[in-house]
């Protein structure tokens, strides 16, 4: 792979195009690129190379990253072509630097189509046979007529004889239909106008009505390409694989007379100043156009509009994903407390877990509080004496099948028993079955059963979801807009990167974190962090940093990436509790020299602390950004970034749809935020959406300016359809929501839907005109 700043063939170098694509210094660029290049992992140089970087953050790091590699991919390949090209000895001056211009990789194919080495086409048949001349004359001199011209073509000397004036007319027309749609201006030119002038239609395929009623917003739909959002794309992607949908993509534009040529063909005639004057060749010329466009074209430009869509849908679905999971992973932690885990079922029982204030794994038991045995009395029993015996302060409650009825019996507990103090929280239980059944989960709990197992998860991800659902493929958390549908390797990608930001943002309990986690650190392996555990067990517990160092397979550089996000709680130094790096502790010496005092003196006062000038500090290995970031840490080491634990409470009585009433105000939990809205998670066993113009008073362009996953809110019931299970909801809580007469016109005897008052629709559209209809934002809800 070509360094940036070493490939001869780049006109602008990588560092420059990146650079002015974040707006920093070509510097900055570069020297990042240098430390990327040598190992270091972007948590790392976002925390300890700002001197460096200056002062890139965390964003920007992740955005260059991503340029750097899509930039390199498009040099080599750059670079493969011209020398192919040159190979054929068709290189020009011209073609050369249009090919070093390329700045995307569907401009520099569309470049090297006409070169590219194809299997035998009938315009190259038509060459070989000699017709490429005829077909020049023709295009050069429309005054000649084809006919009479074709006549000299004809010939039956050798196997690639022309028989008749028209068999080399046809081969005439395949050479310049080829040249015409391998023409890199005319078919940029083209896809360009298409992507700004186009539209998507979709039609139900017939007899699918029925079974297609999910996507019936599409049954009949036609948008303009550049605006559709992306749940509207890959909804209709989604439409069409299942078969129930087609799609088309095509330029709206007035009728057109019989032989004439549409907008399109048009414009490939005027690229190559074809017109209609009366001459002998210009209707062939016209019907080449025609062919041109629809055989050879059209269906090409087709499947490019399909792929950008596509690309476009998957890069916001994706962010979308990446955005809602790094809300959940980052949620508020219960903290340290010994927790029973409650995983309801009904026929199978309640699965009863307890854990300790690490998550280490206690006692587990099997209740029956529901239908069919209804043992309730003897359930809260069992629970109240798991708690006593071992203090258990938080009961965390699945928000599955059956969580209604089993927060009701934790609140009766609570009500029984209120000497033992107890707190109940209901928590989604999304991904706990795939941890379960995971080859991680049988190496902890051989011995328990996977639905016992599904509980300890259930405990844990109340107690630091970070730590729990980093043993979670994310794929499988339930927090993204068609996350199947969507790019798997780019997916796989973001959320990766997602979850190492968030853990290395948090920092890691050495002596207590899990494998998996200690995975997500910068710079450690799945091996080096299998090594630190085994170490733990066989060693106890680490005193300090430094004995990383003993580690196997964990070298100096490991070390160097991971060992600031690494926590030591209560060892030999108390650096070692906070994101200091080991290679500032000389810095932080100094300072302790400086001024006369003790390390424990220091931590922790904010007064003295604030009083230091940080310049006084600098040296030619750290700057004031450094030496910022360091005081400011001391102030409260190793000091959690994720916000203050809150809970939901769910209104008493209200446990399904059917008990919804339009007006209703409940408290309920974001589960997942789209670009069209949130859904909120009632304790109804089915989400309701809060679509975006009803998010807030005002204007509301990106949903994540009020809501973000995790959040409890206030929303008001404004909308129930039993039948399509849905549920509307508005967080404008002052507007009235009134419920229309029955129209006695109405031969079923069915209730209207709710609906929200004019002012309140007039001021949705407002908001959202390209949304305003809740009821078509439905049609995307989470898959």
């Amino acid at each position: 792979m070509p360094t940036p700043d070493k490939n001869p063939l780049a006109i602008k170098p990588i560092a420059l195009r990146i650079a002015e694509e974040l707006n920093v210094n070509v510097s900055q660029i570069e020297a990042t690129i240098t430390l990327l290049d040598g190992g270091d992992t972007v948590p790392f140089v976002a925390r300890y190379r700002k001197e460096v970087t200056g002062g890139l953050d965390d964003i920007q790091l992740r955005l260059l990253d991503e340029r750097l590699d899509y930039l390199r991919e498009l040099d080599e390949r750059r670079e493969v072509i011209l020398k192919t090209i040159k190979e054929q000895g068709k290189l020009t001056s011209i073609l050369e630097t249009s090919l070093l211009d390329a700045e995307t990789k569907t401009r520099l194919e569309d470049l090297y189509k006409p070169y590219k080495v194809k299997r035998r086409t009938k315009a190259q048949l038509a060459r070989e046979a000699g017709l490429e001349p005829l077909a020049d004359s023709l295009l050069d001199d429309p005054t000649i007529i084809p006919e009479a011209l074709a006549e000299d073509f004809v010939t039956s000397k050798d196997e690639n004889a022309i028989a008749t004036a028209k068999d080399a007319l046809d081969g005439a027309k395949q050479i310049l239909m080829e040249r015409f749609a391998e023409d890199p201006e005319l078919v940029g030119n083209l896809r360009e106008h298409l992507w700004e002038a186009g539209q998507m239609t979709s039609k139900v395929v017939e007899g699918q009505e029925e079974a297609g009623n999910k996507f019936s917003d599409y049954f009949d739909s036609t948008e303009k390409l550049e605006e559709m959002p992306s749940h509207r794309i890959l909804a209709l992607f989604r439409g069409r694989k299942e078969g129930f949908l087609t799609i088309n993509t095509d330029v709206e534009e007035q009728p057109v007379e019989a032989g004439q040529l549409s907008l399109m063909e048009r414009k490939i005639a005027h690229h190559f100043g074809i017109e209609d004057q009366g001459r002998a060749a210009d209707k062939w010329l016209q019907e080449t156009v025609k062919w041109t466009w629809r055989i050879k074209i059209k269906t090409s430009l087709d499947m490019d509009l399909i792929k950008r869509l596509r690309e476009r849908a998957d890069e916001a679905a994706i962010d979308v994903f990446g955005k809602n999971l790094n809300d959940l992973l980052l949620a508020a932690p219960a903290g340290q407390k010994v927790t029973i885990g409650l995983d309801p079922g009904l026929r199978t029982g309640v699965k009863v877990v307890v854990v300790d204030e690490t998550g280490k794994y206690l006692d587990h038991a099997t209740i029956y509080p529901h239908a069919p045995k209804r043992q309730w009395d003897q359930s809260i029993h069992i629970l109240a004496a798991l708690a006593k015996k071992h203090q258990a302060s938080l009961i965390s409650i699945g928000n599955g099948t059956a969580s209604r009825e089993t927060d009701k019996l934790a609140a009766d507990l609570i009500k029984q028993y209120p000497d033992l103090r107890m707190n109940k929280i209901v928590v989604s239980e999304a991904g706990a079955s795939v941890y379960s059944a995971s080859e991680l989960a049988s190496n902890e709990f051989p011995d328990l059963d996977v639905s016992i197992r599904g509980a300890v998860s259930i405990a844990r991800r109340l107690q630091d979801p970070l730590a729990e659902l980093v043993k979670i493929d994310p794929k499988s958390i339930g927090v993204g807009q068609y996350q199947h549908d969507v790019s798997q390797t780019q997916l796989t990608r973001k959320l990766e990167n997602i979850v190492e930001d968030c853990v290395n943002g948090v920092g890691v309990d050495l002596n207590t974190a899990s494998v998996p986690l200690l995975t997500q650190v910068s710079g450690l392996s799945r091996t080096m962090a299998a090594n630190i555990v085994s170490y733990r067990e066989q060693n106890g517990a680490f005193k300090n940093r430094k004995e990383l160092l003993k580690v196997a397979r964990l070298g100096d550089k490991a070390f160097e990436q991971s060992a600031g996000f690494l926590r030591v709680m209560n060892g030999d130094n108390p650096l070692d509790s906070s994101a200091v790096h080991p290679e500032a502790y000389p810095l932080v010496e100094k300072i302790l020299r400086l001024k006369n005092c003790d390390i424990r003196q220091l931590i922790g006062d904010a007064n003295f602390l604030k009083s230091l000038n940080p310049a006084e500090f600098t040296d030619e290995q750290f700057g004031e950004p450094t030496i910022r970031d360091i005081l400011k840490e001391l102030e409260k080491p190793g000091r959690d970034p994720r916000p203050e634990f809150k809970t939901a409470e769910f209104k008493e009585g209200v446990e399904e749809p059917k008990d919804l009433q339009a007006g209703m105000i409940l408290e309920g939990v974001v589960t997942n935020v789209t670009n069209f809205g949130a859904f909120v998670d009632i304790g109804v066993h089915q989400d309701g959406l809060v679509h975006i113009s009803q998010l807030a008073d005002k204007f509301v362009k990106d949903p994540r300016e009020v809501v973000k996953a995790g959040d409890v809110v206030k929303a008001k019931v404004v909308e129930v359809d039993l039948k399509r299970n849905r549920i509307a909801l508005t967080m404008r809580l002052q507007e009235k929501v009134e419920t229309p007469r029955k129209n006695a016109n109405d031969s079923q005897g069915q209730k209207p839907n709710s609906v929200v008052n004019k002012r309140s629709m007039q001021k949705a559209k407002q908001a959202a005109p390209a949304n305003n209809a809740m009821a078509n934002a439905f049609a995307k809800l989470k898959s």
